[in-house]
């Protein structure tokens, strides 16, 4: 149902760095770009994330209580995507592990203070 979340950034370039080697990790690549935009997709028809400067021109700001959710195929990449959160700069905000069940989640937020988490249901 969703096709893609955009999130704001006061640094493109800056951003852009970080989710290339992020969503790298999941096979995403930029399929959209332009001075004050960047868009990421692991394949047609999948669901994008991108990032842009507000239109209003004022400062982007972090959702209070909003998260985006990325789903991978394993805990390892789970394990995988928060750590290279961690090391391009971002901040933990739940180490991985096992939620409910078989959900297995990391936490942790970006440059700019959107919270993201990587998760998977079942897997190895």
């Amino acid at each position: 149902m969703i096709g893609y979340v955009t999130l704001g950034t006061d640094d493109i370039k800056r951003s852009a760095a970080f989710y290339d080697e992020l969503l790298s990790l999941i096979g995403a690549k930029r399929f959209m770009e332009f001075e004050t935009f960047v868009a990421w997709s692991a394949g047609e028809g999948t669901p994008g994330l991108s990032i842009t400067r507000p239109f209003d021109g004022q400062a982007a700001t972090a959702g209070n209580g909003t998260m985006i959710a990325l789903q991978v195929d394993s805990p390892a990449k789970v394990d995988a995507m928060h750590a290279k959160a961690l090391e391009l700069g971002g901040r933990d905000e739940g180490k991985p592990g096992a939620r409910s069940g078989s959900f297995y989640a990391a936490y942790f937020r970006d440059l700019d203070g959107n919270k993201l988490n990587a998760y998977c249901v079942g897997g190895d």
